[in-house]
């Protein structure tokens, strides 16, 4: 393959090609202004200096811990040009995950801003760096001669690494490399078609692929982001309307807010002309009011995981078309439904989502069996992503998603498990045993504990713990656990207490 060829699949080449052809068209926007793509290239060669001079080399882990800003966006290409692995923290996550994920990703320096710098300050895990201080020394740095690229970047070299909920307590993140970030994206571009007029409405952290991608999509698109994740709601509308945006990812959670915001305002809609939805299906009806709100808006399904990104898009002109469904593969890659034996089930019939294709990431970083687990070769060597959720394809080979039967499961379009939330229950003073249940029908996430201390209490404890999505509605304290014959906890018989089958 020739260099160009190469340079092509790393993650900074997207901006470098979106300054170089269009170095006057607005990039990146957040409440306090707005760069072009030349300032955005600017500031992002500007971070890549800057951490080579703080001793960063390649293969190195930036943890960056801030609200979701412009800056933010410059230090992740930064840090892709500089050989390093970008890892985004949430804003929201708390000292119980942040002390794993912070030892687990083991980085050279950590930046924060100065309100979330305290409980970094007390892991004493690496360099803590001011956000405020490393962005003036950038501006500053911006504003003479680009420094030479002196590291040299691969496509293998990961890009960064997205802390996702695990099937343990342990913190989990998918390792994503250059090469499959930029396949991902443009696959996802060649559906999704964003243009240099788009303004995409993005209220989602960069801690979260959904919001990183965003960011990427737009540089192909040469179009521009907002950078909305510290909106208030109350202000969605208006602010859409203010810049003018016609593209808004949404989840559920979101789905609703828009629509009961719009429904209640006499002024004018934003001009969308698209909306995709991820993170949990979206019920028919809400798809039918944005339609009604948003007229001639395209309403786009998706599918997909963060070990491989994306699986498959239901494209845009087809977006009336099998409402069931939630798409078609990307080109190049496959999607197979494989049976408990590991082979193929015929067209219709339900078995794992199994994908193979460019786009499927290496791993789990330093978590090896669960990788081989997950991620296992074809008979050509090739990876396949083992996606733990089940569905079925149709003869033209449509995907229709049936669900998990793991622990994992989402709620506000954040992917987390029962896991991670037993696991911080156990963390408290005076619980002695605890289970997650997912929500149901007719209840919400719900914790039960083996303890003497007050539900309430336990609530409470947890929030200190765990992020606001991952709270549990509700506390149930019991004074023994069902026990299923192998001692584990008899999770259906948790179901049944909550569904009011207990009587």
């Amino acid at each position: 393959m020739n260099p160009s060829a190469l340079d092509d699949q790393l993650v900074h080449s997207l901006l470098d090609a979106a300054a170089a052809d269009s170095p006057t068209r607005w990039a990146v926007r957040d409440a306090t202004g707005r760069w072009s793509y030349a300032q955005l290239a600017d500031r992002a060669y500007a971070f890549a200096a800057w951490l080579r001079a703080h001793g960063v080399n390649r293969g190195d882990r930036v943890v960056v811990q801030s609200p979701t800003r412009r800056e933010l966006v410059a230090m992740f290409y930064g840090a892709a040009r500089a050989g390093a692995i970008f890892v985004p923290l949430n804003k929201a996550m708390k000292q119980f995950h942040l002390a794993s994920v912070v030892r687990d990703a083991d980085p050279a320096l950590i930046i924060a801003t100065p309100e979330l710098a305290g409980n970094l300050r007390e892991l004493d895990a690496a360099p803590l760096h001011d956000f405020d201080d490393v962005c003036l020394e950038v501006l500053n740095m911006s504003r003479g001669p680009r420094s030479p690229q002196t590291v040299e970047v691969w496509p293998t070299d990961l890009a960064a690494l997205i802390y996702t909920s695990g099937s343990t307590a342990r913190p989990k993140a998918v390792m994503a490399p250059h090469a499959q970030v930029t396949f991902a994206s443009r696959a996802i571009q060649e559906e999704m078609q964003y243009r240099p007029d788009d303004v995409v409405f993005c209220r989602f952290p960069l801690s979260w692929d959904y919001g990183l991608y965003k960011v990427l999509l737009c540089a192909l698109g040469r179009s521009e982001i907002v950078l909305a994740d510290n909106e208030s709601d109350l202000v969605l509308l208006r602010r859409m309307r203010e810049t003018g945006s016609t593209v808004l990812p949404i989840v559920p959670s979101l789905a609703t807010m828009v629509t009961l915001l719009a429904k209640r305002s006499d002024d004018p809609m934003p001009p969308l002309r698209l909306i995709s939805n991820t993170g949990a299906a979206l019920p028919a009806a809400t798809i039918d009011t944005l339609r009604e709100l948003f007229p001639g808006v395209r309403v786009v399904r998706q599918y997909g995981q963060t070990e491989c990104k994306r699986i498959t898009v239901m494209p845009p002109e087809e977006d009336l078309d099998r409402p069931d469904s939630v798409g078609r593969p990307f080109r190049g890659t496959t999607v197979r439904i494989l049976g408990p034996d590991g082979e193929e089930v015929p067209v219709g019939q339900v078995g794992e989502i199994v994908v193979e294709g460019p786009h499927v990431m290496p791993g789990y970083w330093r978590l090896p069996e669960l990788s081989a687990k997950t991620f296992r070769h074809t008979p050509g060597g090739d990876l396949r992503l083992h996606t733990g959720d089940y569905g079925s394809v149709d003869v033209d080979g449509y995907l229709y998603f049936e669900g998990r039967r793991d622990d994992m499961f989402k709620r506000r379009g954040i992917r987390m498990s029962t896991t991670e939330i037993e696991a911080a229950a156990m963390d408290i003073a005076g619980v002695r045993a605890a289970a997650a249940v997912p929500p149901g029908n007719g209840y919400d996430l719900t914790i039960f504990v083996e303890s003497d201390l007050a539900p309430q209490v336990v609530i409470k404890e947890l929030a200190i713990r765990l992020e606001p999505a991952k709270v549990p509605a509700a506390c149930r304290v019991l004074e023994t656990f069902p026990l299923t014959l192998h001692g584990k906890n008899a999770r259906q018989a948790l179901v049944e207490m909550l569904e009011g089958n207990d009587r």
